[in-house]
């Protein structure tokens, strides 16, 4: 019978959906890329209260979904408050993000950003690429292209 239940709970939220997002603060940022090590890892920081952020989604969805098999790893990160996190399961359901996904929860906002890269302001959305041995390759701050996004990731795969 839980059998059940879980299996209708998960067809209700979508295929690699979730009912809560998993925080993360700088240490499990660290950790999350430290286990994608052997992938090329695209991290998206974005919020459902960002317009290009919520355009920008399914497009990386389906980058990821193209180059899955060749080793891109797609990580989002909710920047939404926790208020806001209710919002932010139901996107990420809807959009079909492949799971898990993750919201910021860091002690120290200003501190997080400058861990992730010291030359992004906090704006959203936020791309950053990391090569196989996890090392950040590239940011993108602010709406940008697709098709430079997948540019960029296809040299490293």
């Amino acid at each position: 019978m839980r059998w059940i239940l879980a299996s209708l709970l998960f067809c209700s939220l979508g295929a690699g959906a979730q009912n809560k997002l998993t925080p993360v603060d700088e240490g499990a940022y660290q950790k999350l890329l430290a286990a994608n090590k052997g992938k090329v890892v695209l991290v998206d920081f974005w919020a459902t209260y960002c317009t290009p952020c919520r355009a920008e989604t399914p497009k990386l969805v389906a980058l990821a979904s193209k180059l899955s098999a060749r080793g891109l790893q797609l990580i989002t990160v909710s920047a939404d408050e926790p208020e806001q996190e209710a919002a932010a399961v139901k996107f990420v359901a809807d959009q079909h993000v492949p799971g898990p996904a993750y919201i910021r929860k860091a002690k120290d906002d200003d501190k997080f950003i400058n861990f992730v890269d010291p030359k992004w302001s906090g704006a959203l959305p936020a791309l950053f690429i990391y090569d196989r041995t996890g090392h950040k390759v590239r940011s993108f701050f602010g709406e940008t292209p697709v098709k430079d996004v997948e540019a960029a990731v296809v040299k490293l795969l």
